[in-house]
């Protein structure tokens, strides 16, 4: 089977260096072919369901997941529906049927859409859930393998939260790579928070509503095995506004000279608002995980919103 994504650069950013004061690195995701780290765990569990028997793929997704799952099929050659919810942008529904998938637009939040895609399954058919799965996890561990490989463990890593799929991966990585001391620093949108509810709760809680233009941030609900890594694992809970996520976005831009969404965006945030839970390390990686859902444009309208 052809390998579906692909080894990603690893880099310091001078630029964010100079700005935090402090060492800053950064997993580039957003290189990915399908735009996000999302392929990494798609791609293994797309290819584990077709060994298995598998002809025909059904996912539900806010974006960037419904992408990396038309892609693989693409790549493996089998039909895919992708079950995305109304707040889904109409780019993300693009580039899904880009790739040949199928797009059926269903409910106001992912909740919904994945209700129907789970009405779906059939016989012969693989469920590719976007964050819940320990495939899924297993594969997003990718990264790590290949940030020890590069050099050493940094005193913390800055990721994004949704459903939480990226922090089971990463949390996943740094345990199997003996990187366990190192904390995670996990960033969420006001409005999007479904993680940092659940751990001022002591469990995971459901918001009401998304109210966040971090869309791929949209899970109402944490996977439960992220809430479990709380009490095993250093992680620390970080909520940034919206503002704050698409203003990282562009200076992102003119940092780096690559577009990410405001969901990728909050992580970036955490760096450039020099927030509390990370002053205390000097060497910090950020998983730039990508997201191609958003354009310049979008990025505009949401900066003068």
């Amino acid at each position: 089977m052809p390998q579906l994504h692909i080894e990603t650069p690893y880099i310091e950013s001078r630029a964010l260096t100079i700005h935090s004061g402090r060492s800053i690195w950064l997993k580039m995701e957003a290189l990915q072919p399908p735009g996000s780290f999302k392929i990494r765990g798609v791609g293994l569990k797309c290819q584990e369901s077709v060994k298995n028997g598998a002809t025909r793929f059904i996912s539900s997704s806010g974006g960037n997941a419904g992408i990396a799952v038309a892609y693989a099929g693409r790549r493996l050659s089998i039909p895919v529906i992708v079950v995305v919810p109304e707040t889904t942008t109409d780019r993300a529904k693009t580039l899904v049927r880009q790739e040949g998938a199928e797009v059926l637009v269903h409910g106001a939040s992912w909740q919904e859409a994945n209700t129907l895609a789970l009405s779906m399954v059939g016989s012969g058919d693989a469920f590719i859930h976007p964050f819940d799965d320990k495939l899924l996890w297993q594969g997003h561990a990718s990264m790590v393998d290949e940030m020890a490989r590069s050099g050493g463990a940094p005193d913390a890593i800055v990721l994004s939260v949704g459903g939480g799929g990226l922090l089971c991966g990463v949390v996943e990585g740094l345990q199997r790579n003996n990187w366990g001391t190192v904390p995670v620093i996990a960033v969420e949108t006001i409005g999007a928070d479904s993680f940092a509810q659940a751990v001022k709760a002591g469990n995971p809680v459901e918001l009401p509503a998304i109210q966040s233009i971090a869309s791929s941030l949209g899970a109402r609900k944490i996977a439960e095995q992220a809430f479990e890594w709380t009490k095993h694992h250093p992680i620390r809970s970080v909520v940034v506004s919206d503002r704050q996520a698409v203003e990282a976005c562009e200076s992102f831009i003119l940092d780096h000279r690559v577009v990410v969404e405001p969901a990728c965006g909050a992580a970036l945030a955490a760096i450039y608002e020099n927030v509390e839970q990370i002053r205390v390390f000097k060497k910090v990686a950020v998983i730039v995980c990508g997201g191609v859902t958003a354009t310049i444009e979008q990025l505009k309208k949401w900066s003068s919103d």
